[in-house]
């Protein structure tokens, strides 16, 4: 986090005789914050016949903390934790008086009391069906992302135990099914947590100092005191709230007990440290331990019963989606191009069981796809370059559903209901402004013109939703629309798709902006770059904040959506290298090696979503949308389609009740219906249409919360974040393990081999794919194989393609929309529509990409010019001589057979070497034959290098000369100062 210069007050107290609370205020000055790591990494769950003991210990199993879960309560979940921190040898002590007093007296000779049943990594939580409760923990996991030094895990297995014991659990008939049913939910599939990073937020929220200059935060309540508790105090400071509301009692009312702050001196309580260490300037160190964005949280049902139970080391939040990484190796420079999709937990499911919205606002299928480009030189975000942009999907945000009762490829579109004042769609983007302030940039790739109508019902109604919800916002913060008839431009033979997307998305980065961290001094250099001029968004010391977020949508968000968010990712990815001064201008071509890993990126995150919403990978990919995918790709594009249909029509009930039992939407109760029974599942995704109470009235025109009106075009999530934000104070600074990034990303207390480093396994553009053969390393150089790169038998060992189409159409156009369209005019005004106007961006410098050539003679065949930066020019008279000299060398002149016997030799004629030509010598020896050479004179210099050669060679490097310091010196002022 940044350095803030405010202040926070740190609070003692005393135990009074009449049991009132006294509360004194000391200003402490912040001078760092550090995110809380959650120490307890390894876990050990010991089991006898009345506890379940989870022992969690942190990586140098110095540290203990043990949670006892009752096994005597058939049905409810009774869990201690005395929050309480063990050494190793108390631990070892504690573990032995339980084993000892768990065993009968008849076994004690060589009994066991306490058996080790399951080593863990993390608790995903607690569930119950109809009989007692389960615990869930993570055996194993796997790292898929770093991001500075906080580092991404994957769940690659988990273990589900039952609780109470036999001698107390009842069966139930119905257990086994709910059992099976809420394993559906592969918890090793796409399931990502951190123990030191929020997932559940952007890097931007993450970033953001928790306690802007003048905040006080106060305490709401205080626990009971402990004499001699070291933790006493942190507990005391960690519960620091918003500032209490009118009409709350004052600490002095709350009754509490505390010491007494006279019997501390007043220079120990500003310059000294919790430990008793000295802390010039009453400086002090902060743990950050943000709230999560509970949207995001899918064990949030899980931890439900000990959320207010356990330390909040326990708990874990885990997050579905995506997590992607990879390294743009430029010249041994690690960038780091890390992509990230949340998935939200509201309404999710199926793809044709949740469309639409609920009337709550939220939308199927809602993602937030975060893609981070950061300098990995430098280890710690605080001190680096660090970019960010953010943009989202969502389904059409109206009661709309599509009746799958008749098997039929597309189910008609049907509205269910009116919403004349957009309520639903009101409290989504209300949402949406929250989280991500404003602009909102609607692309809508829905088909806007069709023959027979069915997604322009949508279309139709979306543009009359946002019109009448930009009616009540300020006129600078109203909803942009852009729609773009995706499928449409696509079947033309004369229009780039990609083209018209990469305008689009250029206007959409100009008013968004993106996140951009890095020291001041740099920061101030590059927003005042020509290039910058154009970008919106909050500029501020250290660089830039993204303000808005573009939302894209088509009927399904999957196959357009994906290509469309690539588009936009792609024109952001330029922006963030470009301010990374990695490339010199904003702009990234296609067929480089960077521009194929975002690609495979983003396919990877549209196959992934793809699965979870619709049953399959991506049917129409971005190799289709630029016409160059293999004519392979249609028997694929067929099989998908099959098991999207397949999926949707057999399999996507179950899933949907899955997801219904895992996030806690239904809760089964014995003597209630059984989930599988209901006829269906609106009543549990809108709860108030269960209600025959009048519902409170929102008002039709203040459709948004006061305070998010009042912080744009700011995100009032992050305006607000102090107000959210636990503060822990830290006893040892930096050093103390709880914020020690250092101690968690290098662990100096581990023997590790550099080949078992992630950094080592992670995908790179130099192994992965750069070509072999290939000069030029750079993962920016134009390379002319992405065409045939999924059939690598058309390529010729030069990396060309052996057969390339010159138009560069894929003969196959497999990703060819098969719905009914109308007209097919070439207008721009026909397949775009909204209040926007892209006209500035259309002449930009570095729009390359022409829409009626694909692939141009002069791409497959470059001059020499291009190639060898020399121009090809006849030869003069005196060098064609020369070549014609050196050509009858090679074969040997013969002059015309003579009847001369002295021209033979033992009757073999002689060649003569033709007269009249010159033989210029081409070597740089004096004297040179056959026999031998005279090697040329080696200089003094030289000869002193070589002699320095060997003798470091055998004595080692020695100490570097004065020249050799000046020119590192230079080195280090140009780069860093």
């Amino acid at each position: 986090m940044r350095k803030t210069n405010s202040y926070v007050p740190c609070i003692y107290g005393n135990v009074l005789g009449y049991g009132k609370f006294t509360s004194y205020v000391v200003l402490c000055r912040i001078k760092m914050e550090r995110p809380v790591i959650s120490y307890l990494q390894k876990l050990v769950l010991y089991e006898t016949k009345a506890r379940f003991y989870i022992v969690g210990s942190n990586k140098t199993e110095t540290k203990f903390r043990v949670l006892k879960i009752d096994r005597t309560e058939p049905r409810e979940l009774v869990v201690h934790d005395d929050k309480v921190e063990y050494s190793k040898t108390e631990i070892r002590n504690i573990l032995t008086m339980i084993n000892v007093g768990n065993q009968t007296p008849l076994a004690r000779r060589g009994g066991v009391g306490l058996t080790k049943t399951v080593s863990a990594f993390g608790i995903v939580g607690f569930i119950r069906f109809l009989e007692g409760y389960y615990v869930i923990l993570v055996t194993k996991r796997r790292k898929v992302a770093l991001i500075g030094p906080h580092t991404i895990y994957k769940i690659e297995d988990t273990s589900m135990l039952y609780i109470p014991n036999d001698t107390v659990r009842f069966f139930h008939p119905e257990e086994s099914r709910y059992v099976r049913m809420f394993q559906n939910v592969d918890l090793s599939s796409n399931f990502y947590f951190s123990y030191s990073y929020d997932l559940t937020h952007t890097l931007q929220y993450n970033m953001t100092p928790s306690l802007e200059p003048g905040h006080q935060p106060h305490f709401d309540s205080m626990p009971s005191p402990v004499a001699g508790n070291q933790e006493f105090l942190e507990d005391i400071v960690a519960r620091v709230r918003s500032p209490r509301p009118p009409g709350m009692s004052t600490p002095g009312e709350d009754g509490g007990l505390l010491r007494d702050m006279n019997s501390i001196p007043r220079t120990t309580q500003l310059n000294q440290s919790m430990d008793g260490s000295p802390r010039p300037g009453g400086e002090t160190v902060y743990g950050v331990r943000n709230k999560p964005c509970e949207k995001f949280v899918w064990n949030k049902h899980l931890l439900k019963g000990v959320m207010e139970v356990v330390h909040p080391d326990w708990i874990i939040y885990f997050t579905n989606g995506f997590v992607g990484q990879s390294n743009v190796n430029v010249y041994g420079k690690p960038i780091y191009l890390t992509l990230i999709g949340r998935r939200s937990n509201q309404y999710a499911g199926t793809r044709f069981l949740k469309r639409g919205a609920n009337s709550e606002g939220a939308v199927a299928n809602e993602i937030e796809t975060e893609q981070i480009v950061h300098d990995a030189s430098v280890t710690f975000l605080e001190h680096g370059k660090v970019t960010s942009f953010t943009q989202m999907r969502g389904s059409i945000p109206l009661f709309w559903s599509q009746d799958i009762a008749k098997m039929v490829p597309k189910p008609p579109i049907m509205l269910d209901k009116r919403d004349p004042y957009a309520h639903s769609a009101g409290l989504h983007f209300n949402q949406v402004l929250l989280r991500n302030g404003a602009p909102v940039i609607v692309l809508n790739l829905v088909k806007m013109r069709e023959k027979k109508r069915h997604e322009s019902i949508l279309s139709d109604e979306f543009i009359d939703t946002i019109n009448y919800l930009n009616q009540f916002l300020p006129p600078e913060h109203t909803i942009q629309y852009i729609g773009f008839d995706m499928a449409r431009v696509n079947k033309r033979k004369d229009t780039d798709v990609l083209v018209r997307l990469a305008k689009i998305a250029k206007y959409c980065i100009k008013q968004t902006g993106f996140f951009l961290s890095m020291p001041p001094a740099q920061a101030q250099v590059v927003l005042k770059d020509e290039e910058f001029k154009g970008i919106q968004g909050h500029r501020t010391a250290t660089g830039l904040r993204q303000t808005g977020i573009v939302r894209t949508n088509c009927v399904d968000c999957l196959d357009r959506t994906n290509t469309a968010q690539f588009a936009v990712g792609r024109c952001a990815m330029a922006y963030q290298l470009y301010a990374l001064n990695v490339i010199d201008k904003p702009h990234l071509e296609f067929d480089t090696d960077c521009l194929r890993m975002l690609e495979d990126l983003y396919e990877d995150h549209g196959d992934t979503m793809a699965l979870q919403y619709g049953g399959s990978q991506l049917v129409h990919r971005i190799k289709g949308y630029r016409k160059i995918s293999p004519w392979t790709s249609h028997s694929r594009d067929i099989m998908q389609t099959l098991s999207r249909y397949y999926s949707n029509a057999f399999s996507d009930l179950e899933k949907q009740q899955a997801y219904n039992l895992f996030l806690g939407v239904f809760a089964p109760k014995d003597g209630d219906l059984n989930l599988w029974e209901l006829p269906t599942d609106y009543y549990l995704h809108n709860r108030n249409a269960l209600t025959f109470t009048r519902l409170k009235h929102r008002s039709y025109s203040q459709w948004w919360d006061l305070p998010v009106c009042r912080s744009l075009p700011l995100s009032s999530e992050e305006e607000s974040k102090s107000l959210t934000t636990e503060l822990l104070p830290v006893s040892k600074g930096e050093k103390d393990e709880r914020v020690n990034a250092f101690f968690e990303y290098y662990r100096p207390f581990e023997l590790t081999s550099l080949d078992d480093h992630y950094c080592m396994s992670m995908t790179s553009s130099i192994k992965d794919f750069m070509p072999k053969g290939a000069s030029d390393p750079s993962p920016f150089h134009l390379r002319r194989i992405a065409a045939t790169a999924a059939n690598p038998a058309q390529q010729d060992k030069s990396g060309q393609e052996a057969n390339p189409n010159i138009s560069g159409k894929d003969s196959t156009s497999s990703v060819t929309s098969q719905g009914s369209e109308g007209s097919t005019s070439s207008t721009d005004d026909s397949d775009m529509e909204g209040d926007v106007n892209l006209g500035s961006d259309s002449s930009s410098p570095y729009d390359s990409e022409s829409e009626s050539n694909y692939v141009s003679f002069q791409d497959l065949f470059p001059s020499m010019k291009k190639v060898y930066n020399t121009d090809i020019t006849d030869l003069n008279k005196r060098d064609k001589k020369l070549y014609e000299r050196y050509v009858e060398i090679q074969q040997g002149y013969r002059e015309p057979e003579t009847s001369d016997p002295s021209r033979s030799t033992n009757g073999v004629k002689q060649s003569r070497v033709k007269p009249g030509l010159d033989v210029y010598p081409i070597s740089a020896f004096k004297l040179d034959s056959t026999y031998g050479v005279e090697p040329p004179p080696v200089s003094r210099l030289s000869q002193d290098i070589y002699a320095a050669y060997v003798l470091r060679g055998l004595h080692g490097a020695g100490p570097p000369t004065k020249a050799d310091k000046i020119t590192y010196a230079k080195y280090v002022s140009h780069k860093y100062m």
